[in-house]
């Protein structure tokens, strides 16, 4: 029992021991601290993250420091370029302007030359260009020959005798050609123009006293008036009562104006052209 007692006292000393040796062969009991063994830390660990092109040219590369010991770092470094080459435009450049060192004010009038003869080239060329334009445009719109050769119309003036009227057709439009006599000639030359409502001198209305040539269209609303009638002897237009002279003039009636006169001329052998 003694034995056993004393072995039962001595057991934790028998541990004691044991792990002191297991410890490099210092007592646990004797020193009072636990050793722990010591662990290896890893090197920091840098990333870097991908980036875009914009990024990277502003700011360059974002680095990230990390560790078991550190802390997480981010900082950002910028690239040096140093190494960018810049571009030969020589090939280019014109031969006034080569040498980088030259004054540019030097060589601008030969420069401004070459200038201005492209733009007057290309103004001249322009102005053609719209003459041919205008010119075809106008040429599509014009009337044809067929309608050109309607426009114009040849009277032979010895069909009509003197005191007649004769009645052709103009453009659409009734025309009238009055071979007048020595006694209408005197009378329409000595009318008072200050009392007419559309004051006319007759010689003003023919180019030859014996003919006179006007539109048979009355002036108020477009009626034919009759040949040789009415008071005054020269045209009536019996749809509103208008009063014409034997020079077409206005003398009675509501129509404002007198009978118009188209554009004509006399040619050889004793014909009218009218138009």
């Amino acid at each position: 029992m003694n034995v056993i007692a004393k072995s039962t006292t001595l057991a934790p000393f028998l541990r004691a021991t044991a792990t002191a040796v297991s410890n490099g062969g210092i007592p646990v009991a004797a020193t009072g601290k636990v050793h722990k063994p010591k662990i290896a830390v890893p090197p920091s660990v840098r990333r870097t993250l991908q980036q875009t092109t914009y990024q990277v040219l502003l700011t360059g590369p974002t680095c990230v420091s990390s560790g078991v010991a550190a802390s997480t770092q981010v900082h950002q470094r910028r690239l040096a370029h140093t190494d960018i080459q810049w571009p030969d435009f020589s090939h280019y450049r014109k031969d006034e302007v080569q040498d980088p060192n030259a004054k540019s004010r030097d060589s601008a009038s030969s420069r401004k030359g070459v200038s201005y003869l492209v733009a007057a080239g290309g103004s001249v060329a322009g102005v053609y260009g719209a003459k041919v334009i205008v010119l075809n445009l106008v040429g599509m719109l014009s009337a044809s020959a067929d309608v050109l050769a309607m426009s114009k119309i040849e009277i032979k003036l010895d069909s009509i005798p003197e005191g007649k009227s004769a009645v052709f057709k103009w453009r659409g439009k009734p025309l009238f050609v009055r071979h007048r006599g020595e006694a209408e000639i005197a009378t329409e030359g000595k009318v008072d123009v200050a009392s007419l409502r559309d004051p006319e001198e007759d010689s003003a209305r023919v180019k030859d006293p014996k003919w006179l040539v006007v539109l048979g269209v009355c002036t108020h609303l477009g009626c034919v008036p009759i040949a040789n009638a009415g008071d005054w002897g020269g045209y009536y237009c019996p749809c509103h009562g208008s009063h014409y002279d034997a020079s077409g003039r206005i003398r009675k009636g509501p129509a404002p104006l007198n009978l118009e006169v188209p554009p004509y001329e006399f040619v050889e052998g004793n014909v009218l052209v009218v138009g």
